[in-house]
């Protein structure tokens, strides 16, 4: 019975240490060293939250760029609900739902000839990427540009404002947040 005191006591311990003090602890910390990561990386736009670096969100709209597919919920980027749509190379699902993507791409942006880069038409794995490659930026630059009555150029400027290289100079591929970038689009010039 003795044993059975210590277990329980143990046991107590163990949830008030790793269930609560850790956490507080934790958190604390990152309130505290790192304000807006550990916020949730949130944006504010005209005093309001708009979103976070971490989280893709949906653009449709011709004169936004837009982001990656997202299998994330029934309509894509839904962040309860992140995951990827485990669709193997060969389901044929898959193939009929990148082949659509194509054409939607084509037909969004009909001055590009080119190749289409894949991140454009593909998943990531948690649905909910926020970033897109600079190839698939440069590809929707016409669209946005002459959508919104802007040149090229100064679109062009805006993008490479925006271009993020890679982590610590060395992992990851250069990328852009399509939030930000569209935000940036919004701002008065």
């Amino acid at each position: 019975m003795r044993q059975f005191w210590i277990a329980i006591k143990l046991t107590a311990v163990m949830i008030v240490i790793t269930g609560l003090a850790y956490p507080l602890l934790v958190t604390g910390l990152a309130g505290v060293l790192f304000p807006h990561q550990g916020a949730g990386s949130l944006i504010t736009a005209g005093g309001k939250t708009v979103g976070s670096e971490l989280i893709g969100q949906k653009f449709t709209r011709p004169e936004y760029f837009h982001g990656r597919p997202s299998a994330a919920g029934n309509d894509g980027y839904d962040g309860l609900s992140s995951t990827g749509s485990n669709l193997g190379p060969t389901n044929q699902k898959l193939i009929d739902r990148v082949k659509e993507d194509i054409k939607r791409v084509r037909a969004e942006n009909p001055a590009y000839t080119g190749p289409i880069p894949a991140d454009l038409v593909t998943q990531s794995g948690s649905g909910l990427d926020p970033d897109i490659s600079p190839a698939s930026a440069e590809l929707q630059i016409p669209r946005v540009a002459s959508t919104r009555g802007m040149s090229v150029d100064a679109v062009h400027q805006i993008v490479a404002a925006h271009t993020e290289g890679r982590q610590f100079g060395f992992l990851g591929e250069p990328r852009v947040n399509v939030l930000k970038l569209n935000l940036a689009l919004d701002q008065p010039k």
